[in-house]
């Protein structure tokens, strides 16, 4: 069965989707844009837009039930590939922070993303069942 998952924590979807689609252990994230929903403020730097993205996608685990460690695969969107080392210290930062391994990612440059901004970042995760009766 199939729960759309919905958080005041992360930005409401601009479009015609859900935030999260929660399949038994298995969650699928839309991509995740940096607005703090609280201001609906947008930073202006990719450092900060980076961690506010995955703050974004660490409310919408948290909502449904999971962790960051459960994360198996993102894909990263940015509008400036050159930019890639200051994404992948944000994103390396985040993911030690939370006790977790790296998931397996896709990462890929676009001429542009939603509002404007310069990253934009979807999840899949598994929890783990770790009943084993």
């Amino acid at each position: 069965m199939n729960n759309i998952i919905k958080t005041k924590k992360a930005p409401k979807p601009i479009g015609p989707y859900s935030q999260a689609i929660k399949i038994d252990n298995f969650i699928i994230l839309s991509g995740q844009i940096p607005v703090d929903v609280i201001s609906n403020h947008i930073p202006e730097n990719i450092a900060e837009q980076t961690y506010l993205v995955l703050m974004n996608i660490k409310s919408i685990l948290s909502h449904a039930g999971f962790q960051i460690k459960d994360i198996i695969k993102t894909t990263v969107f940015t509008t400036n590939l050159k930019k890639i080392d200051i994404i992948n210290e944000i994103y390396m930062k985040f993911f030690i922070e939370n006790k977790s391994e790296f998931p397996a990612r896709s990462c890929v440059e676009v001429k542009a993303l939603p509002k404007n901004v310069k990253i934009e970042i979807e999840a899949m995760a598994l929890k783990q069942n770790i009943n084993h009766n």
